[in-house]
């Protein structure tokens, strides 16, 4: 009888490290497939570059009359596949004269919203909050902290191009 028990815990014993042992290893397993994701976009920040600005073609110069301002669109250089639309981003030039332009970023530096320009007030207006912004691009009234963010730019070849990859913000505005 003494053996019976004697084989019986063995048998129990070999049947519980077992099951230790399984458990053990899938407790390891999921928590390897959860943080190998985790530890990726942690460490990825330090992988990728921070924005992948360069100079983008608007289009020839001549399709922005002088005087006048007008929307032009660009591709962003930092796009994915999936981006879809949102890889398209528009900003405003301004042509003041001959070979002087102006371009803006279409969004508000009060909360990112899209300005609007009238022509007829010659004012940029932005819809969310009431801010407005002079044709140069200067602060006129709301709640904006400052005028509107100004691309670099540059005439090559007769095309106006420029220096674009991001859109701006309080704490990351465009480059001098």
């Amino acid at each position: 009888m003494t053996d019976v028990v004697q084989t019986d815990q063995r048998h129990a014993a070999s049947r519980r490290s077992i099951l230790l042992r399984l458990g053990a290893g899938l407790t390891g397993l999921g928590a390897a497939l959860t943080g190998v994701p985790i530890v990726g976009f942690v460490f990825s920040a330090f992988t990728r570059p921070k924005h992948a600005q360069s100079w983008i073609s608007l289009g020839s110069i001549d399709q922005f009359p002088v005087q006048e301002t007008r929307l032009a669109v660009y591709r962003n250089p930092s796009t994915r596949p999936w981006d879809g639309d949102s890889a398209h981003v528009p900003c405003w030039v301004r042509r003041i004269d001959e070979q002087t332009f102006q371009v803006f970023a279409i969004n508000c530096t009060h909360l990112g919203c899209p300005v609007r320009w009238f022509p007829g007030s010659r004012l940029f207006m932005c819809p969310c909050h009431g801010g407005a912004f002079y044709e140069d691009g200067a602060r006129a009234s709301g709640p904006p902290p400052r005028g509107l963010y100004e691309y670099q730019y540059r005439l090559e070849g007769g095309n106006l191009m420029v220096f674009g990859g991001y859109l701006p913000t309080l704490g990351e505005p465009l480059g001098p």
